[in-house]
């Protein structure tokens, strides 16, 4: 397996604003976003989640910061799909100080799901997601956790014969990140539990 070289908790610092999305001056596809939070104590080369993606800095400014994304990254996630003015969920790598308030999450995606149904309930909102791939609902376990868009959430119920799970946002987690902005149709990144991979590899050694 790869070594882990940045973690996140799945904890949303905060949410930017896509100022560019596209192919620079040498033709390699780069991301500028508008953010606040995750540009203190910025440096070039820090790894920053974007929508659950782990992206490097390559540039930054006291407003924004630039990003690269590698071909394998725009056909593995949704971030392709974003244009300018999008609204995205940034989190900074994790430090030794940073509470662990969410789940262990890599940035590394496994792939996208579909928003099938988005239904209030009260204050809080019932999101249906429909998985990209059968492979990946093997990992996915109602009271289990999941990275949605970077967002660290527990699953409630698994509909296997769907390929669909759901899950339900509290009317505060609803305010502090970008899955209440999306419509049913539109993608959302998902990171499995990264436990659940181990053990699968444990019981097939």
């Amino acid at each position: 397996a790869a070594p882990i070289r940045s973690l996140f908790t799945g904890i949303v610092e905060e949410t930017g604003t896509i100022k560019h999305i596209g192919c620079d001056r040498n033709s390699s596809f780069t991301m500028t976003i508008q953010a606040a939070a995750v540009l203190q104590d910025l440096n070039l080369g820090d790894s920053i989640s974007v929508n659950g993606t782990c992206l490097t800095v390559t540039d930054f400014t006291p407003t924004e910061f630039s990003v690269g994304l590698a071909p394998e990254t725009l056909r593995r996630t949704s971030l392709s799909e974003l244009n300018p003015g999008s609204a995205v969920n940034l989190e900074r790598a994790v430090k030794p100080s940073t509470r662990m308030g969410g789940h262990f999450v890599q940035g590394h995606v496994d792939g996208t799901g579909e928003i099938v149904a988005m239904t209030p309930e009260g204050d809080s909102l019932w999101v249906k997601i429909k998985v990209s791939s059968e492979d990946m609902l093997k990992y996915i376990v109602p009271k289990g956790y999941i990275s949605v868009d970077g967002t660290s959430l527990t699953v409630v119920h698994v509909y296997d014969h769907e390929l669909c799970f759901d899950l339900m946002l509290v009317d505060y987690t609803q305010k502090k990140v970008v899955i209440p902005l999306k419509k049913v149709g539109e993608k959302v990144n998902l990171e499995v539990d990264i436990l659940g991979k181990y053990v699968e590899r444990l019981l097939a050694a």
